[in-house]
């Protein structure tokens, strides 16, 4: 259990930095939403050479092999609810990196995943 649980807080760290990478990217671009043809194809361009996107996606891939690697050993319902430890990540990371606002009531869903992710992870242990 120990092995996934390392190895878990790798690939989430991993694909937290990579969406926090992609998000700061993509603000950068600007709304996809409210461009026309030319200035989607100019942001894809700008995309495939954003620094932020690049590294952000090397991150997911990271997190991608090492998802792959623990579900070679573990059980599917022990590792897919430790990837919920992502939102405890996000929440922090989006308020220092992004300057988003997370509500106290975010916060108490976010220790309630805490919560579900240790009880899920004692039940497999016992």
């Amino acid at each position: 259990m120990l092995k996934t649980v390392i190895m878990m807080l790798l690939a989430v760290t991993a694909g937290t930095v990579g969406d926090i990478l992609l998000t700061k990217g993509m603000k950068e671009l600007g709304d996809l939403s409210a461009m026309n043809l030319r200035g989607i194809l100019s942001a894809a361009f700008q995309a495939l050479t954003s620094p932020k996107l690049i590294f952000g996606t090397a991150m997911l891939a990271v997190f991608f092999f090492l998802w792959l690697a623990v579900l070679s050993w573990e059980d599917l319902s022990v590792a897919l609810p430790m990837q919920a430890l992502n939102y405890v990540l996000v929440a922090f990371l989006s308020q220092y990196f992004l300057g988003e606002v997370v509500t106290p009531m975010r916060w108490a869903g976010t220790v309630l995943v805490c919560i579900g992710v240790i009880l899920i992870t004692k039940s497999s242990s016992g």
